[in-house]
């Protein structure tokens, strides 16, 4: 009786290791500036840095409906796809656009063995508060 319950502890400890290992690490961001646009009353621009360990992703998101975002590469290289737009990878210096109400499938640090970076500039209302919102699977 011993035995079968620590062996099904074991498996339960084994799986739930296996399910966190398939999932890769997310990615941290921080915010860098949040300025209203005096000659747009109601809308802000924001900045915010997001670095990728090797490996790293975000599950698939969504932005405000009302944020336009302009991403460049700062560092290493990212795998970027925004749903109706094929799977692209860029790297330092290259950047991207998402308009308004786009919902990013994919977005992960295109190396398993670098660091990635990239700075994000969000111009949308200024009452958003939450930038990303996962979609639920």
């Amino acid at each position: 009786m011993v035995t079968r319950i620590l062996l099904a502890a074991a498996f339960a400890a084994l799986s739930i290791s296996a399910a966190c290992a398939a999932e890769p690490p997310h990615g941290k961001v921080t915010d860098v500036f949040d300025r209203p646009i005096p000659n747009l009353p109601g809308k802000s621009m924001k900045g915010v840095v997001v670095e990728y360990g090797p490996g790293a992703a975000s599950p698939s998101h969504t932005h405000p409906k009302t944020a336009f975002i302009y991403a460049t590469v700062l560092e290493g290289s990212f795998r970027i796809q925004v749903k109706g737009q094929p799977e692209k990878i860029y790297h330092v210096g290259e950047n991207f656009v998402e308009e308004p109400g786009s919902v990013h499938l994919v977005s992960a640090n295109a190396s398993d063995t670098e660091p990635a970076r990239l700075l994000a500039v969000f111009v949308l209302d200024t009452n958003e508060k939450e930038l990303v919102t996962p979609i639920k699977k």
